[in-house]
This record gives structure tokens, C-alpha cells and sequence, in this order.
């Protein structure tokens, strides 16, 4: 159960941060959203704030930001179709009924004639008196179809009436989330259980290596090694990784009182490759520093970037199978393993996949953030969009492949935890 949660508040927080992003640079545009869904499938809770329905959705395989432009909700009126009105003080259409399933006092009939929902926002058509009538529709008029109601969206309030910044950033803005939601995440870390500072000190001494041969001690902090000052435990590590064979002079304190060995580092038979070794362990000691948290937190944020970006070029280059990929069957089994060993693992661990869930979604790939980045790419390049039957085709593909991806991705999670 305590993975179920771990799994739930995680992903949650993935998805949130990443729709977030699309959601508040979407409403910093003037663009209407109209849906804000966690999780994909039928609704499970559902709540309506001003013009934006916020949904937790039954499949936690993703989620959504739907936005008025994006997939062809324009509405349309033909001249012949029987609709009702409900008007506002001013005389405006603030309600357009198109099949009544509802009793409205005071209800306008029309039969249209000529209307136009998106730019001049008007219905032109004849009363039952036959009398012509052209009536303004207000720009926050609702459309109701078979007790459904939906809020108008005039065209300078979609997706595609926005300019390419304006659209450039509504996208890029969920995987810039993601990064975000990563550095909090190593900074709250960095806060709550202190920053590393590095410092070569010496954890353990294990038995029987050069280093306890030569006296060494648990605690001991290493200030030199052959004359050369020691100020991190990477410059120690290098030090004695090339030295194989060789003695080294180590100057170190020692509650508080300067000490020197002479340490020969042995093979390390744990390797394929020839490093020296001495035979000590380290944890890196921590520290409170409120300002220095905020640069922990980039620097593990730049580092697992860098990371992520190292094992898909593996991929990409064959160094890696398909195999070796995991879908939310392993998420799940590795949440379920990190959680063993504590809350500020799995909150590195979380911090990690949101960075991972970042990158993948800026790949320039159809369907995915980076492939809608990768169409503006182009349309500023030639200077007009492209043709959006072309977009949509070449996208309704990414996602065939990418569910097939999925399937496949999943199956060898099913294989490999369970059989």
C-alpha cells in the first residue's frame, strides 16, 4: 500500500507540474482551456472553476490541457438549423440552445440564415413571425447540445489565433516545468537533510587495507596527498586511482591534530580497469545552508540532465536495447525498491523521473511536446504554418507508434518482474 501511494503522489506530481506549465502560459496568452485532466480515461472527480473544467481521470498513464482551437471544437451553425436564444440585457445571445431538452422562459427561435461563432460573433436568422433577425452573440455565450453546455470560443482565444511565441511557449512550458518541479524537489532535499560538502573524510576503514595497515582511522579528514592539497574526495579518488603500486605521502587531521602515512594503493580487483585503491568507504558529510540548498538543487537538476541526455544517446547509438527501457510496470517495481531506503531517496528518485519525463517529452518526435516545437521550428523557417491535415496525420501516426512502443515497453516490464 505504501508503494501505491508512493507511485500515486509521484506520478500525480509529474503530471500536475507538467500540465501546469501548458495551463499557465495557455491562460497568460488569452487562450481558453477548457479541460485541465490528471490521468486519462473516464472521470473520477470532476470540478468546474470559471471556464475551465479540472478532472482526475480513472488510467494514471498521462494528462491533458485541452485547449479551445486545438482539436476542432468549433461550432458551427448551417443556415436551415432550428436553435434557440437566451439574451442578456444588452439583447446579446448568452445562451445558444441547439437541442432543447430544457423548458427556458423567455426562449428566442430562430431558424438560421447566416452565423458566425468565431470572429464577428452574430446569428442571422428568422423568428417564428418570420420577421429577419441579426442578433450579437456575447463572447462569453454558452452553447448547450443535449444538456451539455459549452463555453463559446471566440477565434482570438484559441491555440492557433495566438502568435508563435505566444504558442512556442504555451508548449514548451510543460517540459520547463518538469525541470522546475526537479529543482524544487533537490532543493527541499538539500534543506531538510543538508547539503554534501564533499569534504575528503574517510567514513570507514575497511580490514585489512593499506589504508588501516598504515594506521588510518574512521573520521579522519585527508588534507594532502604528496604535497598536492586535498580539498574534495574526487581529487582524493583521482589521486590514488593512478597510483597503483606507488607509495603515497597523506597528510591528515585528526580531531584536530595533523598526522602522516605512507600508503601504497593495492589493484582494485573490483574493476576491469587498473585503478589503486587504499581500501576506505565514504559518505559525504552534510550541512545546513539554507542559500547553499537552492545550489545543490541545480547542480543535481544539471547533473541528471546531463545524465539522462548521456544514457539516450547510448540508446540511440545501440549501446542500448529496447530492453533496457522501462514503462510504468517498472516505474512502479523501482518506486516500489527506491522506497525501501527512505523518503530522501525517493525524493531523488522523483526528482530524477521528473527531469526523464522532461526530456522524452521534448524529443522531436509526432505527438510529443517536442514534435509540436519541432512544427513551429519549421513554420517560422518558412515563414506560415503548416497544412493542419498534414500536422494532424503525421501526429495520429506518432501516437499509433508510440502505443505500440508502450505495449511492447510494457510487456517486457511484465516479463521481467513477473516471469
Amino acid at each position: 500500500m505504501e508503494t501505491v501511494l508512493a507511485f500515486i503522489i509521484i506520478f500525480g506530481a509529474l503530471v500536475f507540474f507538467h500540465e501546469l506549465g501548458h495551463f499557465l502560459f495557455a491562460k497568460r496568452a488569452g487562450i481558453l482551456v477548457r479541460e485541465f485532466a490528471i490521468g486519462m480515461g473516464p472521470k473520477i472527480l470532476a470540478i468546474t472553476r470559471g471556464e475551465t473544467l479540472y478532472t482526475i481521470r480513472l488510467l494514471p498513464i498521462g494528462g491533458y490541457v485541452r485547449m479551445a482551437g486545438e482539436e476542432m471544437d468549433a461550432i458551427h451553425l448551417q443556415a436551415g438549423h432550428r436553435i434557440g436564444l437566451l439574451l442578456d440585457e444588452q439583447g446579446q445571445a448568452k445562451k445558444i440552445i441547439l437541442n432543447q431538452k430544457h423548458v427556458y422562459p423567455d426562449i428566442l427561435f430562430l431558424e438560421v440564415e447566416q452565423a458566425d461563432l468565431e470572429k464577428d460573433l452574430f446569428i442571422k436568422g428568422y423568428d417564428e413571425d418570420e420577421q429577419l433577425m441579426n442578433i450579437k452573440v456575447a463572447r462569453n455565450a454558452v452553447v448547450e447540445e443535449n444538456g451539455r453546455e459549452t463555453i463559446l470560443a471566440p477565434y482570438d482565444r484559441t491555440f492557433d489565433a495566438k502568435n508563435l511565441p505566444n504558442r512556442f511557449m504555451t508548449i514548451f512550458a510543460g517540459p520547463f516545468f518538469n525541470f522546475i518541479l526537479a529543482f524544487f524537489i533537490f532543493t527541499a532535499i538539500g534543506m531538510m537533510q543538508g547539503v554534501p560538502t564533499f569534504e575528503p573524510v574517510i567514513s570507514e576503514v575497511t580490514e585489512d587495507s593499506p589504508a588501516e595497515q598504515a594506521g588510518m582511522q574512521d573520521g579522519d579528514l585527508v588534507t594532502e596527498i604528496e604535497g598536492q592539497s586535498i580539498s574534495t574526495w574526487d581529487e582524493l579518488v583521482e589521486s590514488v586511482q593512478g597510483s597503483a603500486g606507488t607509495a603515497l605521502d597523506f597528510q591528515v587531521e585528526r580531531g584536530g591534530e595533523p598526522l602522516s602515512f605512507t600508503i601504497t594503493p593495492e589493484l582494485s580487483d573490483q574493476t576491469a580497469e587498473e585503478v589503486g585503491v587504499i581500501g576506505v568507504l565514504y559518505q559525504s558529510p552534510v550541512e545546513k545552508d539554507f542559500f547553499g540548498s537552492f545550489a545543490y538543487g541545480a547542480e543535481q537538476t544539471v547533473f541528471w540532465f546531463k545524465e539522462i541526455f548521456r544514457l539516450l544517446g547510448m540508446l540511440v547509438t545501440g549501446q542500448f536495447t529496447i530492453d533496457a527501457l522501462s514503462g510504468p510496470v517498472g516505474i512502479y517495481k523501482t518506486t516500489e525498491e527506491v522506497a525501501q531506503y527512505g523518503i530522501f531517496t525517493l525524493m531523488s528518485w522523483a526528482g530524477m523521473l521528473s527531469i526523464n519525463l522532461g526530456i522524452m517529452n521534448l524529443l522531436p518526435l509526432p505527438a510529443l511536446d517536442g514534435g509540436r516545437l519541432m512544427f513551429f521550428v519549421v513554420e517560422a523557417l518558412r515563414g506560415k504554418p503548416v497544412d493542419k491535415q498534414k500536422e494532424g496525420m503525421v501526429h495520429f501516426v506518432g501516437i499509433m507508434l508510440l502505443m505500440l512502443l508502450m505495449i511492447v515497453v510494457t510487456w517486457n516490464d511484465i516479463q521481467r518482474f513477473f516471469f
